[in-house]
């Protein structure tokens, strides 16, 4: 819970890499709890980290880091999801208070989260540089968690709605300057994208193992189907595909840990592992057979759980985005 923060806030102080490890070797078992403890980490306790001030680290960092405390991150609303800065909840000051009023749709450890991050706009004129970012915690009078969402993976992490309906959140609360919430989240994002890169990486290894497992011990016509040039070379592919995404997904948390800008390599990674994670999944599910269909084999919950890497903190059609802008130096043309 707070593996990459340092030990004065609680944390274990290892490296983004070892972190990007820590979060493949629990999707590999059940990405929902991998997916829970990227949200806590990259998101929450990240962007307090990046944008908080001593007091604020100390509050909230600290309880954190030592698992005491879940945090949430709120970004996401029915009218902005890639497009963040469609963003509608609105925080106003009042006195020592912002008062915040909207919703938050999609939020990992939205009910069972202590502490939230939350983006609301505090001056509508200035667009994306006008939204600001605020801790809110759980209990506060107007805040509560709406709606569990019914989902078709990930299970055991839950995805709730956030409410808000005028709830006061003291002054102090505002978390890095006024207005720099959009700038600071997209920061926040390169981290995360390295998380969710490890979480699809996660499944596809799993899958691959569990193909591996099948085929030697699956036997048809007189011989295990491993044999068969169709399976060794779907098997082939995965495990190349696989081995690529931990590279791109390693490099990435390399130079993050170097101190290098590594916002393409992440967006790299973030899109092909997420991509190899789905590819891997079916994969699996095709070399089962029909035993892929059925819940007693743990690969039909692999093709439900991978196909969050290619929608959560970014799309693949942003990442591509983000990707090309990056290389070209200019904004694609989305009209």
């Amino acid at each position: 819970m707070g593996a990459v923060w340092p030990p004065e806030y609680g944390g274990a102080g290892l490296s983004t890499l070892d972190y990007a490890i820590v979060i493949e070797e629990l999707a590999r078992v059940d990405a929902g709890v991998a997916l829970s403890i990227a949200a806590h980490n990259s998101l929450c306790s990240g962007h307090i980290y990046l944008a908080g001030t001593e007091e604020q680290k100390q509050k909230y960092l600290v309880p954190l880091a030592r698992g005491e405390k879940v945090g949430a991150w709120g970004l996401t609303e029915n009218s902005a999801g890639s497009d963040a800065g469609g963003t509608r909840t609105t925080a106003v000051r009042d006195g020592d208070h912002w008062v915040l009023n909207g919703s938050k749709q999609f939020i990992t450890n939205g009910r069972t989260g202590d502490v939230a991050v939350i983006m609301a706009v505090t001056d509508r004129s200035k667009a994306k540089r006008g939204i600001s970012a605020f801790i809110v915690e759980k209990g506060t009078p107007g805040f509560r968690a709406g709606k569990k969402e019914d989902k078709l993976g990930v299970r055991s992490s839950e995805t709730v709605e956030l409410v808000f309906e005028n709830c006061r959140v003291p002054a102090e609360n505002l978390l890095g300057d006024e207005g720099n919430g959009f700038i600071d989240t997209l920061r926040i994002l390169d981290r995360g994208r390295i998380g969710i890169a490890s979480f699809s990486l996660g499944i596809a290894q799993a899958s691959l193992e569990a193909s591996i497992r099948y085929a030697k011990d699956r036997r048809q016509f007189g011989h295990a189907i491993g044999e068969f040039q169709a399976i060794q070379f779907k098997i082939a592919d995965m495990a190349t595909q696989v081995a690529a995404a931990r590279l791109l997904t390693w490099r990435a948390a390399t130079l993050r840990d170097t101190g290098k800008p590594h916002t393409l390599e992440s967006s790299m990674a973030k899109l092909f592992a997420s991509e190899v994670g789905v590819a891997a999944s079916i994969d699996a599910v095709q070399i089962h057979g029909g035993y892929g269909f059925l819940k007693e084999f743990t690969v039909e919950r692999y093709l439900r759980d991978s196909k969050l890497g290619t929608i959560g903190e970014g799309t693949s059609e942003v990442q591509r985005l983000v990707i090309a802008r990056e290389l070209l130096g200019v904004r694609a043309m989305l009209r």
